[in-house]
């Protein structure tokens, strides 16, 4: 069971009319980058709970969750609402093992997100773990239009303090003038994505870390199997990372 904790919002944004952040302060435990905990709120006297992960640094103490209105979602439309200064539950301890710890060191880290599974990923970058571990760290997010491109400013914050980041927007639905144009297990396949970062993987120099919907995981996983790389496990260090995000 959850010891739940009771946090007080500091500000709402949105990014569009479906994607927001939530910013909140709670003393919780200390966490890892790429970890999630649980947020609640009482609808009609029973606990509706749901994990987020965080966005933010673990030196942080502003909390912060980036999240999709689901149209009618149980949890989703309630915490839309959130104001500053209201309150919401918080699970004090975080889970989850989509962490560097569990990642085996190598030259290239590609992180490949959908949607608002770019949130673990954007608060790996901002520990200094990433960058002493990897040479080049390529950071891509696929989303389906240009309007859901969130977190650019903190993005381009990260590329210009780390050198060896490089990012890579991918849109489904229309034209991408500074990105790619498709779905990730695609320009993978095709090695599009490789091409436009102009860097070649290997077996031996590149480790992949996979959030985002199911489908895009198995897509994605399956596309690399393909290619030669195998799933990281800790009795069997390999290539592969994933999170189901969804």
């Amino acid at each position: 069971m959850a010891n739940w904790l009771t946090g007080k919002v500091k500000s709402i944004n949105w990014w569009n009319e479906k994607l927001f952040s939530l910013v909140i302060n709670a003393p919780i435990k200390m966490f890892k980058a790429g970890q999630f905990t649980k947020l609640a709120m009482r609808i009609d006297g029973k606990r509706i709970a749901r994990a987020y992960s965080f966005v933010n640094s673990p030196q942080d103490q502003d909390l912060e969750f980036y999240l999709i209105k689901v149209d009618n979602g149980d949890l989703s439309c309630p915490l839309a609402s959130l104001k500053p200064g209201d309150e919401v539950e918080v699970a004090e301890i975080a889970s989850g093992f989509f962490t560097l710890d569990e990642v085996p060191k190598a030259e290239q880290l590609w992180l490949l997100s959908t949607g608002t599974a770019i949130g673990p990923f954007l608060s790996i970058l901002q520990q200094q773990e990433v960058w002493r571990s990897f040479t080049k760290v390529i950071l891509v997010h696929a989303v389906r239009t240009l309007k859901d491109l969130s977190y650019q400013a903190l993005i381009n914050d990260l590329c210009q303090k780390h050198a060896q980041l490089k990012y890579v927007s991918v849109v489904s639905r229309e034209e991408n003038p500074l990105g790619l144009v498709g779905r990730v297990p695609n320009l993978l396949d095709s090695g599009e994505l490789f091409d436009f970062c102009s860097i070649i993987p290997a077996i031996d120099t590149s480790q992949f870390m996979i959030c985002g919907n199911p489908q895009m995981v198995k897509d994605t996983s399956l596309t690399l199997n393909q290619m030669g790389y195998e799933r990281n496990r800790r009795r069997s260090p390999g290539h592969i990372t994933v999170e189901q995000y969804w």
